[in-house]
């Protein structure tokens, strides 16, 4: 047996040279870790002191990338969306402003994954999308010089109080008021408050309309889809002799539409009403015209574009107008040809199940 060399400390001396060896070794496989194939992309994947993977990896990141790139295509693609199956595309048109509250909502987990940082270019796609969407209508452009103030409501033909409901229209001292769900029941409580401010009137079925200015030239427009039955009135239009010329005003309250989880989102009636109506603005002689309805979606739903594309809608303000407890959507409408809305706002609430809405327009 080999004699074993004893430092001059004796017993602590081989201690010494036993830690030296393991040290040593140690250090040896290490440096021949390093320099294995692979070890650099080993390192980059080195867990955390509290395990799993450094902050802002993992599967979180592609996560964000992708849904921030999924609510930028839909806002700028939307007419892309396909109508085919439920309506989808006319669905996601009638709340498209509001998928902009996905950035917010994405920014959030992102700062609670830590990938704030990373996907923070890619949220600002979706950011700028919406802005160039519907930023111009953020924007006050009331323009001090207008000649008419029009007023448009869906007073509810189960509306409790049609004559406060009226007094509230007053306050908005419009030149014209147009009015839907007029039930025939409720007809002399609005007359009764409104006609002593607009002597000119006219109804028809459910519609009707006060103003300032002499009425003439009015008829009965029949935006009635095949399949509903007969009395069901809710189209008119008058010529309105204002200080400025004739303008052709149009009342039209389109059919409802119904979201299902079977049927999808119902607006056939609708889209077909509307494209009634829009035959009816084509053949309008008159230049100027004003459109007042409920229109029962947004401007930006494709199945109002038989009437979107003969007429101009407001250039800046929201105005929601529906519904009235909690506003999502402007399904009430104020529209124009050869003229311009100026302002647009929404009216305190009354007993309807929608916000009054009135705008200031340049003839």
């Amino acid at each position: 047996m080999a004699a074993t060399r004893v430092m001059p400390n004796g017993i602590d001396g081989v201690r010494v040279q036993m830690r030296v060896r393991v040290r040593v070794r140690e250090w040896t496989r290490r440096r021949a870790d390093r320099t294995a194939p692979g070890a650099r992309a080993g390192r980059s994947r080195r867990p955390s002191p509290g395990g799993g993977v450094p902050p802002g990896g993992g599967i979180w990141r592609p996560v964000f990338v992708l849904l921030s790139l999924l609510t930028a295509c839909l806002l700028i693609f939307h007419s892309a969306v396909p109508n085919t199956v439920g309506r989808l595309g006319s669905l996601l048109e009638t709340f498209l402003p509001w998928l902009g509250l996905a950035v917010p909502v994405l920014m959030g987990l992102a700062l609670v994954r830590r990938s704030a940082v990373a996907v923070l270019p890619v949220l600002l796609l979706p950011v700028v999308a919406w802005f160039g969407l519907f930023g111009g209508l953020l924007l006050s452009r009331s323009d001090p010089e207008y000649d008419v103030t029009a007023l448009q409501h869906n007073v509810s033909d189960v509306n409790p109080d049609p004559s406060g409901t009226a007094r509230k229209l007053l306050d908005a001292r419009a030149d014209l008021i147009a009015l839907e769900e007029l039930a025939p029941s409720a007809r002399p409580a609005f007359g009764a408050v409104l006609t002593p401010e607009y002597p000119h009137h006219t109804a028809m079925g459910t519609v009707g309309l006060w103003s300032r200015y002499p009425l003439v030239d009015i008829r009965r427009v029949d935006i009635k889809p095949e399949g509903i039955g007969s009395g069901w009135d809710r189209g008119l239009r008058a010529t309105a002799r204002t200080p400025q010329g004739d303008i052709a005003v149009y009342v039209a309250h389109l059919p409802s539409v119904r979201l299902g989880l079977t049927t999808g989102f119902s607006s056939a009636w609708r889209d077909e009403s509307a494209a009634l109506l829009g035959a009816a603005l084509a053949a309008e002689p008159l230049e100027k015209v004003i459109l007042l309805g409920d229109l029962n979606s947004t401007v930006d739903d494709r199945g109002l574009a038989p009437v979107t594309s003969r007429l101009n809608p407001p250039a800046s303000g929201f105005a929601l107008s529906w519904p009235a407890s909690f506003p999502l959507a402007r399904i009430d409408q104020i529209l124009t040809r050869a003229a311009s809305v100026t302002h647009v706002w929404s009216l305190p609430a009354t007993g309807s199940d929608h916000l009054p809405i009135a705008a200031r327009v340049r003839l």
